[in-house]
């Protein structure tokens, strides 16, 4: 299969390249040599005459969005079309990679992929205006919401908790703010088993369990010999930072595991592989 992936040189981007390549004839579009907000775009994928476009290219930075909205709209939902257009362009499926903050967070149990998505923050919202362009524009997609994600050598949540706590010798923590860490390889491994499958829809894919932030950055420091280090609890509502996020945005991997048999293993599985494997090159 042929396979264009935006967003290449990114954590998940990075992963995606070295699972599908054995298998796949694969090429990396990312800044600056392809910008997905320009119409020319279209015709820069489009000719590569792919039969399926992973788009991962995404405005992440949440408070970023919150402070530039129309940057995320710009990147998140304009962007998307034209990859969507591309894909409509090259008669291609289209993989879209979307959030768990297309959620506003009051449920009290883990989201299913039939939930009504209410973003509450402008991340949240630009990622719900792409998936609706995907939606309306094409025939054969796949949405896979993920949350949390993480991976060696990205911007991540356990590498900003181990470098604040080597920095500071103490954290402070949200407590009741509850998500599905992902870590990007297990993710990749789902969807390189959901495109072979061509059975399209939308799709929850993350590590099994739910946990809050504050047991999460515990057991990051353990596992990475930092158990010491004192946490201070604090409520989301008392965390001052430019986005909102949702206080409980928990996925179930339902559509996956019920219809293909694609599961991920659990959140703690993953993390202390995190810590234990070599660091790629």
């Amino acid at each position: 299969m042929r396979i264009v992936i935006t967003g290449g040189r990114g954590q998940l981007g990075r992963e995606l390249t070295r699972v599908l390549v054995p298998q796949h004839q694969v090429a990396i579009l990312d800044l600056p040599e392809c910008d997905i907000t320009q119409r020319g775009a279209v015709e820069q994928i489009a000719n590569l005459v792919p039969d399926l476009v992973i788009h991962a290219a995404a405005m992440t930075d949440v408070d970023g969005c919150a402070r530039d909205p129309l940057a995320a709209f710009r990147a998140n939902a304009l962007g998307t079309q034209n990859v969507a257009l591309a894909c409509q362009r090259a008669h291609a499926a289209m993989l879209y990679i979307s959030t768990n903050e297309v959620f506003d967070g009051a449920k009290n149990s883990p989201y299913l992929e039939f939930d009504e998505p209410r973003p509450i923050n402008p991340y949240g919202a630009s990622k719900l205006a792409g998936e609706r362009y995907v939606q309306m524009l094409l025939d054969r997609f796949y949405i896979v919401r993920t949350a949390w994600l993480y991976a060696r050598g990205g911007n991540n949540f356990p590498k900003k908790i181990v470098e604040a706590a080597k920095a500071n010798g103490k954290l402070t923590v949200v407590a009741d703010e509850i998500g599905s860490p992902t870590y990007a390889p297990d993710l990749t491994r789902a969807i390189a088993q959901l495109i072979e499958t061509q059975h399209h829809g939308i799709y929850h894919l993350v590590n099994e369990g739910a946990v809050s932030r504050l047991d999460f950055a515990t057991r990051i420091l353990r596992l990475a010999g930092l158990g010491h280090v004192p946490i201070t609890p604090i409520a989301l509502a008392d965390w001052k930072r430019d986005s909102t996020p949702p206080r409980y945005s928990a996925l179930a991997n339902f559509a996956a595991a019920t219809m293909l048999g694609i599961q991920l293993r659990t959140w703690e599985e993953a993390l202390a592989e995190f810590f234990n494997e070599p660091m790629r090159q």
